[in-house]
């Protein structure tokens, strides 16, 4: 259902990855839930840089179940939040109307663009990471349309789509690989010629956050952001919401898995793995080869593009979020010690973009060897990665409003306001 309240500017806005930073928060309980969500910002850009640098899975015991855990769920969180922003954007808790809201629509407009070039520039640089910011630009355009519609509505949308279009997604890759279709428009794609990879392929299809699968998260984000926060019954409903997806998703797969005869043994063989008895949770169980049979479908593992998957991601990322906003309004002396995190989650974009330059400084320029992240050598790194982006972000809030690339970011924005 579409609201239709007169336009207001958006009051709650802290310094993030997206958002827009035209005022500042008015009272205590609306600094509150901005730290809250600051701080489930943070603690997904920590869990994406475990998932780049850390060390992984197989190193066992707790550093491995951490690991875990960060892998494809701090993403899928980073996304949901992402949806928040474009709330905060574009007018809440009512959406903006007339020129504002027009003004609005654009700024979101311009940031896609940025994120999408700023993404195929990092991509470029050939790190191992597989680069989520070109792709968040095609979401935020993918669900702009969406922006003017309330909690009830988005949330519907969400489930629906989380229900639907991993099915989609399935038959599209089939379908590219038994044909050569893709290939011809991957040929005739400028964006994949100028960018040297897939183009629109990549990102609707066949890359590692297609846009058909990814969506729900962010429309998931924007449901959350249309909630009256304020209201602790919104906090715990958040909370058993994502309780239950959680359960719904691993859970659901973990049963199917077991039920349907052949499930795992099939799974396994086409992964080429000794056993897909992880695959309801953990990508260790690892990709298919070749052909993706249907039992695919039946898996939970992070990033696996089912919707077993995206349901219990989405779960566990509105419980992190109900749980960031419990601690930043009921515990106030805990939320002290948590500022450190939300500073980084104020500069999300500045740090995201600094750990990959970082990556490639060290090893294309200083030839540092590539740490063995199959050993637990790599968690000093991690370590030194999450250290240094929390103390640069601390110091440089306590200067400025926005993180360097936030600040850009806004000011490439500005040209909205021509808008008439």
């Amino acid at each position: 259902m579409t609201q239709t309240a007169p336009a207001v500017a958006p009051t709650e806005v802290s310094p993030s990855l997206e958002e827009d930073h035209s005022s500042a928060p008015t009272d205590r309980t609306s600094a509150a839930r901005l730290i809250g969500i600051d701080v489930a910002r943070g603690l997904a850009v920590f869990g994406m840089y475990a998932s780049h640098i850390g060390p992984d899975v197989t190193v066992g015991g707790p550093v491995g179940f951490l690991m875990e855990t960060a892998r494809g769920r701090c993403s899928a969180l980073f996304a949901m939040l992402a949806g928040f922003s474009l709330i905060i954007i574009t007018g809440r808790p009512y959406p903006l109307t007339g020129r504002a809201g027009r003004q609005a629509v654009a700024k979101v407009v311009i940031r896609a663009v940025i994120l999408l070039v700023l993404g195929y520039g990092l991509t470029a640089l050939d790190t191992d990471v597989a680069v989520i910011l070109s792709f968040y630009g095609v979401l935020f355009l993918a669900v702009l349309p969406l922006y003017r519609l309330g909690a009830g509505t988005l949330a519907l949308i969400a489930a629906a789509s989380a229900l639907v279009l991993p099915q989609v997604l399935y038959t599209v890759r089939t379908s590219i690989e038994d044909g050569n279709w893709a290939d011809a428009v991957t040929a005739h794609d400028p964006l994949a010629q100028i960018s040297g990879t897939d183009g629109i392929i990549e990102l609707l299809f066949t890359g590692e956050y297609p846009v058909l699968t990814w969506l729900p998260f962010l429309v998931a984000g924007m449901a959350v952001a249309r909630l009256d926060l304020t209201r602790p019954g919104n906090r715990t409903r958040l909370a058993l919401s994502g309780g239950a997806l959680a359960l719904l998703g691993y859970g659901g797969s973990w049963l199917a898995l077991h039920v349907v005869p052949h499930a795992l043994s099939t799974v396994a063989s086409a992964t080429g793995a000794g056993s897909a008895s992880s695959a309801w949770w953990s990508d260790t169980v690892g990709d298919p080869e070749g052909h993706t049979p249907l039992a695919w479908l039946l898996v939970a593992a992070p990033h696996s593009q089912t919707t077993f998957s995206v349901i219990g991601n989405t779960g566990v990322a509105l419980a992190v979020v109900a749980a960031c906003l419990t601690v930043a309004e009921r515990m106030p002396r805990l939320t002290c010690l948590t500022r450190p995190i939300a500073a980084v989650g104020m500069t999300a974009l500045t740090v995201y973009v600094l750990h990959i330059v970082a990556l490639w400084f060290f090893r294309a320029v200083w030839h540092v060897p590539a740490i063995e992240d199959e050993t637990l050598s790599a968690l000093p790194v991690l370590l030194g990665f999450i250290a240094a982006a929390t103390l640069l972000a601390t110091v440089w809030t306590r200067l400025f409003r926005r993180g360097p690339l936030e600040h850009l970011l806004h000011v490439a924005t500005q040209a909205a306001r021509n808008i008439t």
